[in-house]
């Protein structure tokens, strides 16, 4: 008769084997239970890999803005010059920037630098993208601004807003970092977009036709944005009974809120606040003195975008005197947008013309 001891040993035994044999079942359970959510290719929450690649190009964004001052790589004929990159980015003209390699750091010393939030009016919102090394079909917005202050009219006040807006692009993700830095609390938020619509968004403000004392014609067209915007894809194009020109730009670029003159002749245009006085004359499209470019009877004027992977530009602004609409100039007269609508209303003639001065 065997003892209590070798029975309790037995049961133990069974039990320890019952567990071992649950485990092993439970495991080749999870095993088949993977292989089959991998060959389904299902995806589940937060393992979502476009949402993770999202999630983390917002994150590496955000601390390559805000983890030093940034940097900048001019170019020349011969592509990128490294040996005269600089930290001084922010104190380059938008152009260069846009023609070399820019990675933009807002920090100095550990806070936020304002004048490297205000250099970035001289970046586009692609240059951004580059140098921030997010990848190719991403597009970014970009948010600064004073959450708290000892001052409460300061509250709320925007340093930097600008970008694509969130709702052109089917997935996004944002990331966010405080400083707090003269009695006040500054966020920067970026928000990292898949897909979506970069902003570019171009305004004809006035434009002249009619010149006195031999002057030049001259068109002033204006960025609303805060990112700078490449030219590279617009055109102008002028119609009328007795002119039809067109002008495709090549190269050149509009830092974000100013104004650019375009002119038949840049030596004798004035310029008021332009941040850059740009030579059609030479090309023909716009004339000086008794040379019309743009006819000063009845004309429309239209500024056309083209995309990279499109052959058809869209009109994107849009200006019409003489005829119906009731716009005559004399001489010395402009035509001037009211900041409203694209319609013939919102245009009038401006007695006192100023260029420059959107």
């Amino acid at each position: 008769m065997r003892s209590k001891g070798v029975r309790s040993l037995e049961r133990d035994e069974t039990a320890l084997t019952a567990v071992i044999e649950f485990l092993s079942a439970f495991t080749l359970f999870l095993m088949i239970l993977t292989a089959f959510l991998s060959l389904a290719q299902l995806q589940m929450g937060s393992n979502d890999p476009a949402v993770d690649r999202l999630d983390r190009a917002a994150v590496q964004g955000l601390d390559r803005l805000t983890s030093d001052g940034g940097w900048f790589v001019p170019a020349n004929e011969a592509g990128l010059d490294y040996d005269n990159a600089t930290a001084d980015w922010h104190l380059q003209s938008a152009l260069d920037l846009d023609e070399g390699r820019v990675q933009a750091g807002l920090v100095t010393n550990g806070s936020l630098d304002f004048l490297k939030i205000n250099a970035i009016q001289n970046v586009t919102e692609g240059d951004m993208i580059d140098g921030l090394g997010l990848d190719e079909g991403f597009s970014i917005h970009l948010t600064i601004e004073v959450v708290a202050s000892t001052t409460s009219s300061r509250v709320g006040t925007l340093l930097f807003d600008g970008g694509t807006e969130r709702k052109t692009a089917y997935a996004s993700s944002t990331a966010n970092r405080q400083f707090i830095q003269d009695g006040e609390t500054w966020q920067v938020v970026l928000e990292v977009h898949k897909g979506g619509r970069l902003t570019n968004d171009l305004h004809i403000t006035e434009l002249m036709t009619r010149p006195a004392s031999g002057g030049p014609e001259w068109i002033e067209i204006y960025n609303p944005n805060d990112f700078a915007i490449s030219l590279r894809g617009w055109s102008l194009n002028h119609t009328s009974s007795e002119i039809n020109s067109d002008y495709l730009f090549k190269t050149g670029i509009i830092a974000g809120d100013s104004t650019v003159l375009f002119t038949g002749d840049p030596t004798s245009q004035s310029a008021g606040n332009a941040s850059q006085v740009i030579d059609l004359g030479v090309h023909g499209f716009l004339g000086v003195g008794m040379f019309n470019g743009m006819s000063d009877g009845t004309g429309v004027l239209k500024l056309r975008y083209t995309q990279v992977d499109e052959a058809r530009p869209y009109d994107m602004f849009r200006v019409s005197w003489g005829g119906d609409t009731g716009l005559f100039m004399v001489t010395g007269q402009s035509l001037a947008w009211d900041g409203n609508s694209t319609a013939s209303t919102s245009w009038y003639i401006e007695q006192t013309p100023t260029p420059g001065d959107a």
